[in-house]
């Protein structure tokens, strides 16, 4: 008994999780269900906006009141070829001639979803730490930078030439994300704040190293281009040069998948990641040190970014790169880590799925569907995760017993005022 109790007043010392600790944690403790609707609500407002933005349904809706069925029919066809389209450019084609053809967009949409997976394992890695990085554009820009400083004027075989590169890539972004993860430690300023400035300084940095001679714009050019990857560092298709898009860099991906789960559930520094992202004054009190876990994930996490950006310099776009190399994937990796609730396979299986609807949105928009309702649909699909009591609202589930009990908290408070 005399144990028991100075134990107790030690743990009711603790006080609880940051506030931002505790919404990233709702978000991510989301089930299965929750996600699933998520995505078809998402689904059904696209639908919409297909319907909305088809010249064939506003012909039809003009006498919509003498011929109803017009309408509803156009409707259909409209959001019914759209999504067609989207799953004949993003899984099986079966209007191509041949096999090969026929199954090319499966392997179109591994390779767009390379990237996004690894970008999205360095931002689902983070939040696991409590940790918002929002800087994962400006890490895949320094990895850029790092490879294409270090390696691309290198003259070495395949067999050197393609690892040095890649790790140089993934150095940069690890030491871009450390920085912001040290300062974080040191200083206490927010994570958020950080990386988003940081952006900005890998992309000016970036910008102007493409536009000087003799750093990494491209010889013989006056253009804001680098020079071409080298040959020597560029990943082999996986397949063949039937399938284009997919190449080694996948391998790699998939690779880091399985890390990143042993790192998070089978390690003992995972371990204490995840219980800095659940409670740091808990984690500071049992002997964690809170700060160098923020380090480390943040290297972890930068790192990542970096290897996003490889997939990207070695794999996709060979034929130099500009400040635009990114292309959106590391805003993306945030609505990739979101959708798989920061679990490593859960990251995996969303950075397949918006694979899929990128190459399939090419698809979509040869039917005259606007490729931006894509975008839309993945946005949306972030908004309803982010926000599970609107989500519970529009499909009638019952409410957690977080909301339970922050409604009574609110329905106390509004009776002592009243009092």
């Amino acid at each position: 008994m005399s144990d028991a109790v100075p134990q107790a007043d030690h743990n009711s010392a603790v006080p609880p999780p940051p506030r931002a600790n505790a919404i990233l944690k709702e978000i991510l403790r989301g089930s299965a269900v929750t996600t699933i609707l998520a995505l078809l609500l998402a689904m059904i407002v696209g639908g919409v906006l297909i319907a909305a933005t088809s010249e064939d349904v506003r012909e039809s809706a003009a006498y919509f009141f003498s011929r109803p069925g017009d309408t509803f029919a156009a409707i259909w066809h409209s959001v019914y070829g759209g999504y067609e389209a989207l799953f004949r450019g993003a899984i099986f084609n079966p209007k191509a001639n041949g096999f090969v053809a026929q199954i090319r967009p499966l392997t179109n949409s591994l390779g767009f979803a390379a990237p996004l997976i690894a970008a999205g394992l360095g931002v689902a890695l983070a939040f696991r730490v409590g940790l918002f990085n929002i800087g994962a554009r400006g890490q895949m820009l320094m990895g850029v930078l790092f490879a294409g400083l270090l390696t691309f004027s290198l003259d070495l075989p395949m067999w050197l030439h393609l690892p040095l590169a890649l790790a140089a890539g993934i150095l940069g972004g690890a030491l871009w994300g450390g920085l912001a993860g040290l300062i974080k430690a040191r200083t206490g300023a927010h994570e958020v704040i950080l990386t988003i400035m940081l952006n900005y300084v890998a992309l000016y940095l970036l910008m102007w190293m493409i536009r000087t001679p003799g750093l990494l714009q491209k010889p013989g050019s006056n253009q804001p281009i680098s020079d071409v990857t080298p040959e020597s560092a560029q990943f082999p298709e996986l397949f063949g040069p039937s399938f284009p898009l997919l190449d080694w860099g996948f391998v790699i991906v998939l690779i880091a998948t399985a890390f990143v789960w042993w790192l998070l559930e089978r390690s003992s520094l995972g371990m204490r990641m995840r219980a800095v992202g659940e409670n740091p004054h808990a984690a500071r009190a049992a002997g964690i040190g809170v700060e160098r876990v923020y380090v480390y994930a943040m290297l972890f996490a930068g790192g990542l970014a970096g290897l996003a950006a490889m997939n990207q310099v070695q794999g996709a776009v060979t034929t130099g790169f500009t400040s635009t190399i990114d292309a959106g994937i590391g805003f993306d990796a945030i609505t990739v880590a979101l959708l798989g609730r920061s679990r490593a396979w859960g990251t995996l299986a969303a950075g397949l799925l918006f694979g899929a609807m990128k190459a399939g949105s090419f698809s979509m928009q040869a039917q005259g569907i606007p490729v931006d309702i894509v975008l839309v649909v993945q946005s949306l699909v972030v908004l309803f995760i982010a926000a599970p009591p609107l989500l519970r609202a529009v499909f009638f589930l019952p409410r957690t017993d977080v909301e339970k009990a922050a409604r009574m908290r609110a329905k106390a408070a509004k009776k002592a005022v009243v009092a």
